[in-house]
């Protein structure tokens, strides 16, 4: 049986990103089936490919199910290759910094007369405003939007463990990417969207903003929370390890205790609401701890599964490679090769359509790998492609 077309079949992005953001917006749509273009700087490619330490793994993590070509955007000849495959696109992403693009020639006041239709998203530090010229960083507006207050300890000002931002921002642009598409089919008009992190950090904040609002008080940082219920933390278990533990309604508070055989806990009627557990949790926690101490993870889970209260073991990266949720979900983690040649597995898009496989469909592209294809595509004879080659204007594996 044939599978169906994925639902972005025959949408072309062209993607002129680095790092995290950007790259983030277009392997989303590729997955979800447009054909999406990565462009390189000529004639080493994005020097995302080369960074070491933690950002050893960014372009494997975020270019799969693209295609790749590699221009000269600072000469004439490279610049004519881009505005042509501009005017045959429906979607343009840029993440460089402020600026960039313009310098290039290829900025949207630059290139928007080439295609009415064209759907250009800019993906920034900030949005317009006062800031809108400064270059940012994940931890930049972690640090300046109260992530990172909120994240560490007080005084301890702490990133996430995550590029949470870089994602957040990207996958902002693909949302306001696609309500610009349907607004397309009404107008016939594409337009100029723009995405920011700065923004983005603030928009996960508006829980905080709210609750300062409502409490009138200062908001601390999360490990300094005042708890909304009494058992909401990581516990010891008998091998060393950790299990977090939440019991969030009295069926789980009754559960815990039946199963533990702590009728005294049950029977107290000091404890029987919520709001009396948590004015309870100096006298609670340590009880729990005790009690979950005397087990071991493996045991803990089977427990808490079965009597179906909320937990998670403390996971490290490691164990994610043989998880079996996502061995599983959707089927199965992704087979990715390395730039070393090896092979590892990663997540797949977190989402589940319908009969769709939004799995792997090509690996992330070498440095020009389909320049040729891309180029023959787009109109350019055989002759006119060697001779981009020759100039340097293109690069082509």
């Amino acid at each position: 049986m044939t599978a169906p077309a994925l639902p972005l079949a025959g949408i072309r992005v062209l993607e002129f990103c680095h790092t995290i953001m950007g790259p983030t917006a277009g392997v989303i749509l590729a997955d979800l089936g447009a054909d999406v273009i990565k462009v390189e700087p000529a004639p080493v490619g994005d020097k995302t490919r080369r960074l070491p330490g933690f950002a050893s793994g960014f372009f494997v993590s975020f270019n799969r199910n693209k295609r790749g070509i590699c221009l000269d955007l600072k000469s004439e000849a490279g610049r004519a290759v881009a505005h042509k495959l501009i005017a045959q696109t429906d979607m343009l992403f840029e993440n460089y910094g402020p600026g960039t693009m313009e310098r290039l020639g290829c900025g949207y006041d630059q290139v928007k007369h080439l295609n009415e239709g064209l759907i250009y998203g800019a993906l920034k530090g900030f949005l317009s405003g006062p800031y809108e010229h400064r270059p940012a960083l994940d931890e930049v507006v972690q640090f300046m939007g109260g992530l990172a207050y909120m994240t560490g300890p007080p005084g301890r000002p702490l990133r996430a463990g995550a590029s949470v931002i870089d994602m957040m921002g990207g996958t902002m642009a693909v949302v306001g990417a696609l309500a610009a598409l349907e607004e397309r089919k009404r107008t016939g008009k594409g337009q100029y969207l723009k995405s920011a992190l700065f923004e983005s950090t603030a928009w996960l904040m508006t829980q905080h903003m709210a609750g300062e609002a409502i409490t009138k008080r200062e908001v601390p940082p999360m490990p300094a929370r005042e708890g909304a219920w009494a058992v909401y933390e990581p516990f010891e278990t008998s091998d060393g390890d950790q299990i977090f533990i939440g019991l969030t309604s009295d069926n789980h508070w009754r559960r815990f205790c039946t199963e533990f055989e702590r009728p005294d806990l049950l029977d107290d009627a000091s404890l029987e609401s919520n709001e009396a557990r948590v004015a309870a949790r100096p006298r609670i926690l340590p009880i729990v701890a005790d009690v979950v101490k005397r087990y071991s993870t493996a045991q803990i889970v089977e427990i808490a599964e079965r009597i179906g209260i909320p937990f998670a073991p403390v996971a490290k990266t490691a164990d994610l490679f043989d998880d079996p949720q996502l061995a599983a979900a959707g089927g199965g983690l992704l087979p990715i090769q390395l730039q070393d040649g090896t092979w590892t597995k990663l997540p797949r898009l977190p989402i589940e359509m319908g009969e769709h496989d939004l799995g792997l469909q090509r690996q992330a592209p070498q440095v020009g790998e389909h320049t040729l294809e891309v180029m023959a595509e787009a109109g350019y004879s055989a002759e006119e492609i060697e001779e981009s080659v020759t100039a340097g204007a293109v690069v082509a594996a």
